[in-house]
């Protein structure tokens, strides 16, 4: 299918050929008819990328620091894989589409194939001639609305929104600052809500188009807009003033509050400059609002990805009903988006499109994408280009690429003597094709099946999302490949007996990407206990840092939550430190603040293992980010043991004091993969036996349920082996 995309790194832009996406729960694959640039955000979006780094850099200070923060955690090199992978990816613009479902997934039945739909979001309603759609961001569209109207849906929500916050009372006087698309279409929608409306632009050709779209009276300058605004409200000023311009100024503001009447509501809807002038807003009483994007749900994952809706009686207007409102508008003929198409381009020309954008020399209002019929049949053909030949070399293929498998795993699997990158697939097409360019795939897919299919991938990387690791590897390993599954193995008792009796079944390999049991540091310690005569005391340190409330590792159906998501490499940690299996785990969380915006999962696990060894597990979130992540103290034999995050550590006895590690951080990933590939040549076992597998696994879920029933949990292998 044809894409529109743009590389962040050169700002290049073009229509590319990839695997249409995949269909996942909750949403529907839909072939589109019709995909609106939004002329103003997608400009910025566009500049930005074709801008240098330093420009870039300047654009998103938050992500500058996050990269300097990373730099003194984990290295240059470790931090440049990490920026190289993200800056090489090529992004998919456009975030406003219609088109017709030509497949539903699953907790989606309110659609039907052959619907025609209004879709909605950036990284979905892309354009690209097939998108996924989650069910939240996509409705049914009227008979008397064409494909082209419905593509203005999204940015008709923005406008709406936007009219919301101002709260326009049935005659009062509104002016509109800024009359690009979303000035327009606030324009239309405040004489559908009957009021009278002031346009303010300094283009006279978008003034002239504002009053087409139904505006009482228009300015080009802040002194015409101050003197109309007085005429046309007898001097009382505008009842509300809405900003829909784009500019690193702050006169929009400083306008908007010269020309609101006393108590006057402003809201700011485009992206302008924000040093708002206390003496204004202090001397009128004036009320500043901001609109979020299409209303309430925007930025929830819990809405846009999960499909939970808030209850109409509390949130009467989602980005969802707003979508419907504004094509309902559209239906009854309150909203014309004829007038505001200026251009249309097919797809395949979609860099003209840009390209007039960009250069400004026309005026430039609504530009249209168009994709042919939409009516097609439902068949989506997913393979990209076809696989390559066999080779003497060994076959790699991926499941799933996020940040840490593009920023750590793939690197270093690149690097590996003797590896041929077969497959990647992932969940949308131009993901695929990223990742396989960046990488060198011989080829990319959205379907999963090929990757399994396919003779050549002798080894299958699995790094989707929590909730998939189990079934994946089990059908992997079914079909006789050798298989990484980045942690954790499972999520829940189901999902291990599941790809425990695939492993046991195979002949395959089955390696978990526990890493810090492979880094030189854990290695050299642990020879220097090889002869131990007493049990270990082990206290491990981690400063996890908080993640959002929304984020979907804390989702127990996604991602299991952070103890099982993450506290396994600990735990795994302590049976290679100590030799032996965890038997018993006793845990409690700290209690989490109900109006955060955060989630704390601080928790303190006591593990008791077969050797008589004790280790705790501080696993803490609420801690300052500048502080190392992990520190881990070893006691036994008159000794003491340190490692500092993986980058140095000691080791005590008798006095004398041994320092360990180069100060460089080294938490094992390349060794890991090193001994997977290592044991796959030479039809060795796996670095990490089953047992200890299904021991970290089961000891995460037993460290959850003592948190839950606050008593301790004995660890029995014995139910999944």
């Amino acid at each position: 299918m044809k894409q529109v995309v743009q590389n962040f790194r050169s700002g290049q832009l073009k229509v590319e050929e990839l695997a249409p996406p995949a269909l996942k729960p909750g949403g529907v694959l839909v072939r589109t008819a019709c995909s609106l640039i939004s002329a103003g955000t997608e400009r910025t979006i566009v500049e930005t990328a074709q801008s240098s780094l330093i420009g870039k850099a300047r654009s998103r200070p938050d992500l500058v620091r996050q990269v300097l923060e990373s730099v003194k955690r984990e290295g240059i090199a470790s931090t440049y894989e990490k920026v190289k992978a993200r800056l090489d990816q090529s992004k998919a613009l456009g975030y406003s589409a219609s088109g017709v479902v030509v497949q539903v997934g699953r907790d989606a039945q309110e659609f039907r194939v052959g619907d025609r739909v209004a879709c909605a979001g950036g990284g979905y309603a892309s354009h690209a001639e097939v998108i996924f759609v989650p069910r939240n961001l996509c409705c049914a569209i009227p008979e008397a609305v064409s494909q082209e109207s419905a593509s203005y849906t999204t940015v008709g929500a923005i406008a709406l929104q936007g009219v919301r916050q101002a709260d326009p009372r049935l005659g009062e006087t509104v002016a509109v600052i800024g009359l690009g698309l979303v000035g327009q279409l606030t324009v239309q929608l405040l004489k559908a809500a009957g009021c009278q409306v002031l346009g303010i632009d300094i283009d006279n050709d978008a003034c002239e188009l504002a009053c087409l779209s139904g505006a009482n009276a228009v300015a080009t300058n802040p002194e015409s807009a101050r003197n109309t605004c007085e005429s046309i409200t007898a001097g009382r000023g505008a009842d509300c003033v809405i900003i829909t311009a784009a500019t690193k100024s702050s006169e929009p503001v400083e306008l908007a509050a010269e020309i609101a009447r006393d108590r006057a509501r402003i809201v700011v809807v485009g992206l302008v400059g924000m040093d708002v002038p206390r003496h204004s807003f202090f001397a009128k009483e004036l009320e500043l609002r901001l609109s979020r994007s299409y209303g309430p749900g925007r930025y929830d994952p819990n809405y846009e990805e999960r499909g939970t809706d808030y209850p109409v009686g509390y949130v009467r207007w989602t980005e969802k009903r707003n979508m419907e409102a504004f094509l309902r508008f559209a239906a009854e003929g309150k909203i014309n988006t004829d007038l505001l198409t200026t251009h249309r381009f097919s797809v395949a020309s979609a860099n003209e499109a840009y390209e007039l954008i960009l250069k400004g020399e026309e005026r430039v209002c609504g530009v249209v994408l168009e994709y042919g019929r939409s009516d097609q049949g439902s068949d989506v053909v997913r393979t990209a280009r076809a696989a390559s030949p066999i080779s003497d070399e060994v076959g790699v293929s991926f499941i799933g690429a996020g940040n840490f498998a593009r920023g750590v795993l793939l690197p270093i699997v690149k690097r590996t003597s003797k590896v041929r990158m077969q497959g990647i697939s992932t969940a949308t097409g131009l993901s695929a094709k990223n990742t396989a360019e960046q990488f060198s795939f011989s080829y990319s897919t959205t379907d999963y099946q090929q990757i399994l299919d396919d003779d050549n991938s002798q080894v299958v990387f699995v790094a989707t999302r929590h909730d998939s690791h189990a079934s994946l590897a089990a059908e992997a390993l079914s079909r006789g490949k050798h298989v990484f599954v980045e942690k954790p193995l499972a999520i829940n008792a189901d999902g291990l007996r599941e790809v425990i009796s695939a492993a046991s079944a195979s002949d395959a390999l089955l390696m978990v990407g526990y890493n810090r049991r492979f880094a030189p540091i854990a290695t050299e310690i642990k020879k220097r206990f090889d002869n131990r005569t007493s049990p270990m005391t082990i206290v491990y340190r981690v400063n996890a840092g908080l993640l959002p409330r929304a984020h979907w590792s804390h989702d127990p159906e996604e991602g299991g939550g952070r103890i099982i998501g993450e506290a396994c490499h600990f735990i795994d940690f302590v049976q290679f430190m100590t030799g032996e299996m965890p038997i018993r785990v006793s845990a409690q969380a700290v209690p989490r603040a109900a109006d955060s915006g955060t989630v704390d999962d601080s928790s303190i696990l006591t593990i008791t293992l077969s050797g008589g060894s004790i280790a705790t597990i501080i696993y803490t979130a609420g801690g300052d980010s500048s502080v190392p992540k992990e520190r881990v103290e070893i006691f036994c034999d008159h000794s003491v043991a340190t490692i500092d995050d993986f980058r140095k550590g000691s080791f005590v006895r008798d006095r004398k004091s041994v320092s360990l590690g180069k100060n460089l951080q080294d938490k094992g990933h390349a060794a890991e993969i090193e001994a997977f590939f290592g044991a796959i040549r030479t039809g060795g076992n796996s670095p990490i036996g089953i047992e200890s597998l299904v021991a970290t696994t089961l000891a995460s879920f037993a460290a959850m349920d003592s948190i839950r029933t606050g008593e301790s949990v004995i660890v029995d292998i014995q139910s999944i082996l």
